[in-house]
């Protein structure tokens, strides 16, 4: 078999020189070999024929096929390395890698950083945290029923705790299976409320509106909750022609496609008209007011302004009136192995009857 292939070895150089040299025959000798070895197939002798063809020989300038559209700005001449690979395939590769999921910042929201008021976090077992619980439902039912997903949280005016009711109220939305929320700082002549969460976030909603920062930049993620927060960022004096202007509505449009629930923390409705400009992007609003503070004439004024369609409800906030903390959701259940414990200790920490309270009405 080796002489065979010598043979054949021979005839390709032959070819190839384009002079042929007379051998002598070999086939006494092959067929005197022939009960040891085991003859080439057809097939093979054909294709170690057709190898050294000068037909088939490739040069080696042309192993890389020429540029595509798609592809003319690969580095190097291709999309994979060694050049070998057309670059209409690499061009597909090459997009793959180019394509980065949406990532937020991560903050870690501590109890002992926040206001004390924020008591989803500082105090997310208490009374008065089941008092937002029930506004939430209210608001998880207005989703529903009303296809409602937008809701404005402003006040009369400053100091009457709407900034803390829309955090409170955004971070147990967020704690909801299956819901992805979004708070948005919009208060930006006095933007607070990475203030309020302790953390340090001077990007946000500010630089979105100016340009010089995605939305998706702006956003950070809130841990442990899963809450999301586009701070207010830059404080600014021009809110009202920023938010009416048209680089807002696009804003609202791109955080409603990527969250279930999206809650606006607006300035003061008697004071700015700002609140009245985000009312209108939004699905529904909800009016904060202080008990012992807002006037029964300015609630009854700022009502008859806006859009009954929009109006959720009123949350009468900071009232007197003290939480009942014995609801046995609450208290430390004991049985018969363990009734020598004291009765106070099975009692939840009170908190102080000043402390943010919420209701609807």
């Amino acid at each position: 078999m080796g002489r065979v292939f010598d043979e054949i070895t021979r005839s390709s150089a032959t070819h190839k020189s384009g002079a042929a040299k007379p051998q002598p025959s070999q086939s006494s000798e092959h067929r005197s070999e022939g009960k040891d070895r085991v003859l080439p197939s057809a097939r093979q002798v054909e294709e170690q024929l057709f190898s050294g063809s000068s037909i088939l020989t490739i040069d080696d300038a042309v192993q890389s096929s020429a540029s595509t559209a798609h592809t003319a700005d690969a580095p190097d001449g291709s999309a994979l390395p060694g050049g070998m690979t057309s670059r209409a395939v690499g061009a597909t590769l090459g997009a793959a890698g180019a394509t980065r999921a949406a990532g937020f910042v991560s903050y870690d929201v501590s109890a002992a950083r926040v206001e004390p008021h924020l008591v989803a976090v500082s105090q997310p077992r208490s009374g008065y945290c089941e008092q937002f619980r029930s506004l939430r439902t209210r608001v998880l039912q207005a989703g529903e029923r009303l296809h409602m997903r937008t809701f404005v949280i402003t006040s009369t005016g400053v100091g009457e705790g709407k900034t803390l009711t829309a955090l409170n109220l955004a971070w147990l939305l967020a704690q909801t299976e299956g819901v992805r929320a979004l708070v948005i700082d919009s208060d930006l002549r006095q933007p607070c409320a990475a203030d309020y969460l302790g953390i340090d976030a001077p990007i946000g909603l500010s630089d979105v509106l100016g340009g010089s920062i995605g939305l998706e930049q702006a956003i950070v993620r809130l841990d442990p909750a899963g809450l999301f927060l586009l701070p207010g960022g830059k404080a600014r004096s021009d809110v009202a022609e920023m938010l009416s202007g048209p680089t807002f509505a696009p804003i609202i449009a791109d955080a409603r496609r990527m969250f279930d629930y999206i809650i606006i923390d607006a300035p003061p409705l008697g004071i700015f008209t700002d609140a009245n400009v985000l009312m209108s992007r939004a699905d529904g609003a909800l009016l904060v007011v202080r008990a012992g503070k807002t006037r029964y004439a300015m609630v009854d004024k700022m009502l008859a302004q806006l859009p009954r369609e929009k109006i959720l409800g009123v949350i009468l906030n900071r009232t007197d009136d003290q939480v009942d903390s014995t609801a046995y959701y609450y208290q430390k259940r004991y049985n018969q192995r363990d009734r020598s414990m004291p009765v106070e200790e099975s009692m939840p920490l009170v908190a102080n009857s000043n402390e943010e309270v919420a209701t609807i009405s």
